[in-house]
């Protein structure tokens, strides 16, 4: 097992994500409590020491089994993960009793890393604002020890994550993104991490195969890799990437079955960050992926011809993201914290945006259609 040093610390360089442990019958809230015990017995054993839960994994069920799983082990040979459930509007007002019961449900006294989940554009002004005291106490939280290490994730813009470092950063000692080699453009990883690079945070990532997404390619890519490195199985690229970049300190794998977790420790056994040439490569596969997508350069001519004044470039690129995906939390996550006549359904459909694009884009389509998608 690879290890990183975090603070005088020797963490796996693999970590255990506990939001697709396995379930009973397909249901997300019926963890196979057994299996996953199997499986962090193994991850155990093999060197993993970094478990990450949240609140709202499996229904609310991941911190209690995870609780109940590493409670076989002494508490110095594990660190553990949770968040504070920011996104859910509702729970703001309501940090210190959704802590103390995360302290019971995972049987501990403190958590190694607490992180302010998922900061971005919905509920950036809600953590922002003093009045609910999320910040305040759990820093109290930190200097009692009942937190080591306190940090954040994020799936907001670059934008969102400078307003929160303006104010907290100051106390974050790490941040948690969505980072993978189709994201680095696609969702502007590449912007972040040089964000978090000035502040001097390490990165934590999450779903470095997209979900599964970049398990599989198709058969000229896998072609590419294969001539490159014969060795190296399809999923392993996407963990190479992550180990070119210099400030990852963390890769978080939701590893569901037993057959992911040791094709993953096979890959943290040793580092092979990859060269120039293989990089370039990764991410020419990345940018036929995203082949069906808008190519919107986000110059702008738009935004000054349109009637409505909508910020098109920010709302083709949640276009883009939930037709990829299929659907998804992020483009309604987003567009909820914007008013209605800001959102794609505010489209007139007067074309003066096309007047002027130099893609020549269909955009009016773009929002009927994104309008329609988000209704769906």
């Amino acid at each position: 097992m690879v290890y990183k040093d975090f603070q005088g610390m020797k963490l796996s360089a693999l970590g255990m994500g506990t939001m697709r442990l396995p379930v009973a019958d397909g249901d997300d809230a019926r963890i196979d409590e057994a299996a996953a015990q199997e499986m962090v017995d193994y991850a155990m054993e093999q060197g993993i020491n970094y478990y990450d839960t949240a609140w709202g994994y499996h229904s609310g069920n991941s911190e209690l089994v995870i609780g109940r799983a590493l409670s076989h082990y002494p508490r110095e040979k594990y660190y553990l993960a949770t968040k504070f459930p920011g996104y859910d509007l509702s729970n703001m007002d309501k940090v210190e009793e959704i802590f103390e019961k995360q302290l019971k449900k995972c049987g501990v006294e403190y958590f190694d890393f607490y992180l302010f989940h998922n900061v971005c554009e919905m509920n950036i002004d809600a953590y922002l604002d003093r009045k609910y005291g999320i910040f305040d106490y759990l820093v109290e939280q930190k200097k009692k020890g009942r937190i080591r290490h306190l940090g954040f994730s994020a799936h907001g813009s670059v934008e969102v994550m400078k307003r929160f470092l303006d104010a907290y950063g100051s106390e974050m000692e790490f941040c948690q993104l969505q980072l993978n080699y189709l994201d680095w453009s696609f969702q502007n990883a590449k912007g972040k991490v040089e964000l978090l690079k000035e502040w001097k945070l390490p990165v934590w990532v999450m779903e470095p195969l997209r979900g599964g997404r970049l398990a599989k390619l198709s058969d000229a890519a896998e072609e590419k890799l294969l001539a490159l490195r014969p060795e190296e199985k399809i999923p392993a690229w996407a963990f190479r990437f992550l180990q070119t970049i210099p400030e990852v300190a963390m890769v978080l794998s939701g590893m569901s079955d037993f057959t992911q977790l040791k094709e993953n420790l096979h890959t943290f056994e040793t580092e092979k960050p990859l060269n120039e040439t293989e990089k370039e490569t990764l991410l020419k596969i990345a940018d036929g992926l995203l082949g069906g997508t808008l190519p919107c350069t986000a110059c702008h001519y738009c935004v000054s011809h349109c009637p409505q004044e909508l910020d098109i470039p920010k709302l083709l690129s949640l276009y883009n993201e939930h037709c990829f995906t299929g659907g998804g939390f992020l483009a309604p996550m987003a567009l909820a914290a914007e008013p209605e006549e800001k959102k794609p359904g505010a489209c007139v459909g007067c074309r003066s945006c096309e007047a002027v694009c130099p893609q020549e884009l269909k955009i009016s389509e773009a929002m009927a259609d994104f309008a329609e998608k988000l209704k769906g």
